[in-house]
């Protein structure tokens, strides 16, 4: 097996003018997936979904990052913390997806916690002389929101979600993204690599290809804007038409002035928060690695709080809804197709167009996590 941490290094050397994809062992081998796990995903922040989804005390959103199980909650003050999802008597995980409750209780033993995570309750422990309630509280994990984002990390040392995102908010801080509103999240699991699925959202070349059959006919390669990436994020703009009246900014909407009323953003966070924001509606995609040759996907989405009152827009939503349905359908056709292709003996990277330069500034920051070089 070829040695996937150096092939990249010797990958991302090039300048972006003679780039190639990234070599396939990047996406099929066993020893990369474990360092990712170990230097992205384990150090990086990670994005939970929307606020929105935790509105109120008890909500509750669970997730395995890194394969850490992580409650993330609203609690009684009305903050949203992390914590533990491991019961700290026998060890058993505690919640379960996504809902609300007033309490923690492990199905194992009914050990109940409160929304802060202190222990509650524990049935039959009076006659252990070394147990004290108060000794046990389920260990927090960092947390923190931003523009509407909830993020966490495993990482104590992580620098604050907002210092490396500023550029994100310089870009997109007229688009006002901390008052869009969710309407569904969905949760998948496909058969490629998480990587594919990434690079997929970074470009929009394939738009008119594998999306020929949706919106293809409306992607204009020539409006695509493409600049170079910054440190944790890279992203790049497409010009929408009125063809979907919730893509441009509502006619209330007096911040937006020339062409960003119809400027969409396509934005990648790493390591794997990908979000469509238009002045209307967005979409996103949080991905986590769900072994080598599958990425289990967060996918949720809603509108500008601008469009929330309109009974049109709410009909006109559910109308993208379906689209976006059928977009999905068609990008994990392609990413399945991609994955199967590079796991091939005969699978060789080509060159990049220019249009792909987000995958290149992604390959930057892999390397930058991984390689024993730097």
């Amino acid at each position: 097996m070829k040695d996937a941490i150096e092939e990249l290094y010797q990958n991302v050397s090039l300048p972006f003018e003679q780039a190639r994809a990234m070599p396939p062992s990047v996406y099929t081998s066993e020893a990369f997936l474990k360092a990712e796990l170990e230097h992205i995903f384990k150090k990086d922040w990670f994005c939970v979904g929307r606020a929105s989804a935790l509105a109120n005390s008890g909500d509750y959103v669970t997730l395995d990052l890194a394969d850490q199980p992580i409650i993330v909650l609203r609690d009684r003050a009305g903050d949203i913390r992390a914590m533990s999802n491991v019961c700290r008597h026998r060890m058993s995980t505690l919640l379960e997806g996504r809902g609300t409750t007033s309490s923690i209780v492990c199905p194992y033993h009914a050990w109940t916690y409160n929304l802060d995570g202190s222990l509650r309750g524990a049935p039959a422990m009076t006659q252990n002389a070394g147990f004290c309630k108060g000794d046990y509280m389920l260990p927090s994990i960092r947390c923190e929101e931003w523009l509407g984002w909830v993020f966490v990390t495993l990482n104590p040392d992580a620098n604050p979600v907002a210092q490396d995102l500023a550029g994100v908010e310089a870009h997109i801080g007229d688009y006002n993204m901390a008052d869009y509103v969710e309407t569904f999240y969905e949760t998948h699991i496909w058969d490629t690599n998480w990587k594919v699925l990434a690079e997929n959202f970074m470009e929009s070349y394939h738009l008119p290809v594998c999306h020929a059959g949706t919106i293809g006919g409306l992607s204009k390669l020539e409006e695509m804007v493409c600049p170079p990436g910054e440190a944790a994020f890279n992203y790049h703009t497409i010009l929408k038409d009125d063809t979907l009246r919730i893509a441009l900014a509502h006619p209330d909407n007096t911040v937006l002035k020339g062409e960003r009323r119809r400027m969409t953003y396509l934005l990648a966070i790493y390591p794997s928060l990908l979000i469509t924001l238009t002045p209307g509606y967005f979409w996103y995609l949080s991905l986590h690695p769900h072994g080598v040759g599958q990425v289990r996907i967060g996918f949720g989405g809603g509108m500008s709080r601008d469009y929330v009152d309109d009974a049109d827009a709410q009909d006109n939503f559910r109308q993208l809804k379906t689209l976006l349905d059928e977009v999905n359908v068609e990008d994990r056709g392609c990413t399945e197709k991609v994955y199967r292709g590079l796991s091939s003996q005969a699978a060789e990277p080509g060159h990049l167009s220019h249009l792909e330069r987000p995958n290149y500034d992604f390959a930057q920051y892999l390397n930058g996590k991984v390689n024993r070089h730097g």
